[in-house]
């Protein structure tokens, strides 16, 4: 179904409704919509929003005009999107219209009009994200172009020369197995694949990168990352040595997280438990160790990792990922963009994995 809205052109899935509509009086805030969703709406939805992310990344289907707004419900699940009128202020206005119409037509059953400042309900993603064009990232990782690739020594190990210069891909691999070979890591090779995934959504490889919350390199060290690795400032932004210190973070993330997942989750068939046990790993480096390790240990956050474990048979690996985040957002700091990592980088890993085909630890 195709209409016009105050000039802005809105495509609809179309689903059976009253032809007359209702009217609908909203929540006040979208957290009263985490808090109504029941667990076992969390079924499907790691390939749902999976689906609108890669639209996202690879500027693909509905995101093919990055002038858009896309519009999903609690689920997940693609509801329609907006071609955006420009100013923020009326694409806000818009996007709450297109809300309320949603909702009196019952495409879903509660709304919130958002704010500049504050998210609504059916939940909106926007197309325009120019610095996540995923070709481009993998490009960088795999060093497409001679500017994107690096030489170097750090800590005993030398990579490349500058005659020849190595593409990220490689250099992530000498330096694990330049650790292995040490003793100095036990992580698993498959390892190797989560480090492409990760580099490629954080940085795309470049040295400078710099996150809003300040977050900087290739590996987005927070200022707390690089203390605990004990990189002074002259080598904070070095790719060699950011590389070092994402392995020393994610080993010491799954030993911390390893013995609460194993009491939570440990009777997962043993495929699926490394499945989800490597993307909630993932989701450490993002949000905190403590972060994570409290969404299955601590009595106020953990409802929803105890229902996943005792249920766990309904839900794939990525549902139950998703479902302990999405039931706690809002709290301990949890946002969309916690939501939305895990997903990114299991995108890009694929995404990576057919590229190199003798990338460790691919599907």
């Amino acid at each position: 179904m195709k209409c016009l809205l105050s000039g802005v052109l809105v495509i609809l899935i179309t689903l059976s409704a009253p032809a007359g509509g209702r009217e609908s009086e909203p929540l006040s805030s979208w957290r009263d919509v985490v808090m109504a969703t029941a667990y076992w709406e969390s079924q499907g939805v790691h390939a749902n929003l999976k689906t609108i992310r890669q639209w996202v990344l690879t500027r693909g289907a509905f995101c093919e005009e990055m002038d858009r707004h896309i519009l999903f419900d609690r689920r997940m699940r693609f509801l329609g999107y907006l071609t955006d009128a420009g100013r923020r202020t009326v694409n806000q206005n818009q996007i709450n219209e297109q809300r309320l119409r949603l909702a009196r037509t019952q495409k879903v059953d509660a709304w919130v009009p958002g704010t500049l400042d504050q998210s609504g309900y059916p939940f909106v993603l926007s197309c325009h994200q120019p610095d996540a064009y995923l070709p481009e990232l993998v490009d960088g990782y795999v060093g497409a172009e001679r500017s994107a690739r690096l030489w170097g020594t750090w800590d005993g190990m030398k990579v490349g020369t500058q005659d020849q210069p190595v593409s990220l891909h490689d250099a992530i691999g000498q330096v694990f197995q330049h650790r292995r070979a040490a003793g100095r890591t036990g992580l698993p090779e498959h390892t190797l694949s989560v480090l492409a995934g990760k580099v490629i959504i954080e940085s795309g490889g470049v040295r400078e990168a710099l996150s809003p919350v300040g977050a900087i390199g290739i590996m987005q060290l927070s200022a707390a990352a690089l203390d605990d690795c004990r990189l002074k400032e002259p080598f904070q932004l070095h790719r060699l040595a950011q590389i070092d210190c994402a392995l020393y973070l994610l080993e010491q993330n799954q030993r911390n997280l390893e013995p609460a997942f194993r009491e939570r989750f440990g009777q997962l068939p043993s495929r699926k438990a490394e499945e989800l046990f490597r993307m909630l790993l993932v989701q450490a480096y993002h949000s905190g160790v403590g972060r994570i390790s409290a969404l299955l240990t601590d009595e106020s956050l953990n409802r929803p990792a105890r229902y996943f474990a005792e249920h766990s048979d309904r839900f794939s690996a990525g549902d139950i990922a998703l479902g302990m985040i999405y039931h706690n957002l809002g709290r301990e700091q949890l946002g969309f963009a916690a939501l939305y990592y895990v997903v990114d980088v299991s995108i890009a890993i694929e995404a990576a994995c057919e590229r190199v085909q003798t990338l460790a630890g691919c599907p």
